[in-house]
């Protein structure tokens, strides 16, 4: 993970961005102290799809159960 200051990033934004679509990810540092991430989007969208796939496929591997519906669709609005 490499470290660059904010002024550093505002200054050479494009390659920052050059280098995190390579794979790279960043800090940046704001008076010295880290105030954000900059990676790759894929590896955030992947920790968030992967709960949501394990969920599906358990669900998906339960058996359907069959109840009678006991209320009408006006009371569910109660």
């Amino acid at each position: 993970m490499a470290v660059v200051s904010a002024a550093e990033a505002n200054r050479s934004f494009s390659q920052v961005l050059r280098e995190v679509a390579a794979g790279e990810t960043f800090t940046v540092l704001s008076r010295g102290r880290p105030v954000a991430t900059i990676s790759p989007v894929g590896l955030e969208l992947e920790a968030y799809r992967a709960p949501p796939r394990a969920l599906l496929a358990r669900l998906a591997s339960r058996p359907v159960v069959e109840q009678p519906c006991i209320w009408t669709r006006d009371e569910l609005y109660d």
